[in-house]
């Protein structure tokens, strides 16, 4: 398994320090033609959705001024995308968190429950993948972008300003001290100032709030309990940090989290457990997100199995990308997937 960030790929991971030769002649791409696959997708971009500009948003490399509605939105984070769809807007280039099936068209990461309608027949060009070492260039030079979102994203300095030589660039939140810490609501909010929707953003947050405050009223035991979301990755078991999208959406619906596991995480999202560390995730609820082959192996391990959670039957088994996908709901954590996880988050604990 892939743990995306939205699972693991590597906690730690940061962007290469040196740049291709092909990525740092960017700023002459951003003039030139590309070829015709990209041209059919940035030909197709939609219309921007209505806002109001110019706006000035500061982030952690500096401030970014947004002149005009964009028309042509380039996301670089791993969920950026969701947030900019979320706006009313289609992105003409993104990342692909999930890892799209060789050959499957469309893809995947335009195929979620929550997604899929506000896509249509959009097809975005893949401007990188999880697990690559930064995004490409050259690609996104092509699709004559006039906008670059990167804040769900760990872009360096560097590789902000090689994105910035080609488009005005927003990056990661200001407060934010480590990649992927930052609340949904304010990445939500984030953005949505950079595309000039400000007021918007506000009643998407407060929506998605009522809905978190609506599960926690209804299940009043939830906040007895501490809780825990991970993941089986290379044989140990991967618990995800208080700070992280799926912890923050555990204590969202009212549990209180395990969050001992925040400090040997070190600033990870996530860290994996040797196994004399099975004690931090003996709680009283567990969350697993995993597809079918790797749960079916977390099952056959026998510390797992001597989990108090686990001998009581107190596990959520959510799939993560097959199925109804609730995992990869809980992963992005975005404006749009977060109503579907909660439903299925609570669902899967009513059931027990």
């Amino acid at each position: 398994m892939l743990l995306h960030r939205t699972t693991i790929t590597k906690p730690g991971r940061r962007l290469a320090a040196v740049l291709s030769a092909t990525a740092l002649g960017v700023g002459l791409l951003a003039g030139c033609g590309s070829d015709d696959s990209s041209d059919k997708a940035s030909d197709n971009a939609p219309a921007a959705a209505a806002g109001h500009f110019p706006v000035t948003v500061e982030h952690a490399f500096g401030t970014t001024k947004v002149e005009k509605a964009p028309q042509r939105v380039v996301t670089v984070g791993y969920t950026d995308d969701q947030a900019v769809l979320a706006f009313g807007t289609k992105p003409v280039g993104m990342t692909d968190q999930y890892p799209n099936p060789a050959g499957k068209s469309p893809d995947i990461n335009t195929q979620w429950p929550w997604v899929k309608d506000k896509w249509g027949s959009a097809k975005p060009e893949v401007i990188m993948k999880n697990g690559d070492s930064g995004p490409n260039y050259e690609k996104i030079a092509a699709l004559r972008p006039d906008l670059i979102i990167a804040v769900y994203s760990e872009i360096d300095k560097a590789a902000y300003e090689k994105l910035s030589k080609i488009a005005p660039t927003v990056g990661r939140t200001k407060a934010e001290k480590e990649p992927f810490s930052a609340p949904w609501q304010d990445n939500t909010l984030h953005i949505a100032k950079a595309l000039g929707q400000e007021e918007k953003g506000e009643k998407l947050v407060k929506g998605i709030q009522s809905k978190l405050d609506t599960a926690k009223k209804a299940h009043p035991k939830f906040g007895d309990q501490t809780a825990v979301a991970l993941s089986w990755y290379k044989n140990s078991l991967a618990p995800f940090t208080s700070t992280d999208v799926r912890g923050r959406l555990v204590t969202g619906i009212g549990y209180k989290y395990q969050t001992k596991i925040d400090k040997i995480a070190d600033g990870n999202f996530s860290t994996q457990l040797s196994p004399e560390r099975t004690d931090l995730v003996d709680v009283d609820r567990i969350f697993v997100i995993n597809d079918k082959a790797d749960t079916e192996a977390l099952k056959k391990d026998k510390l797992f199995g001597n989990l108090k959670a686990v001998k009581k039957g107190n596990v959520s088994y959510l799939l993560d990308s097959e199925g109804p996908a609730v995992g990869a709901a809980m992963s992005q954590g975005t404006a749009l997937s977060l109503p579907y996880a909660i439903d299925e988050l609570v669902k899967s604990v009513d059931k027990k």
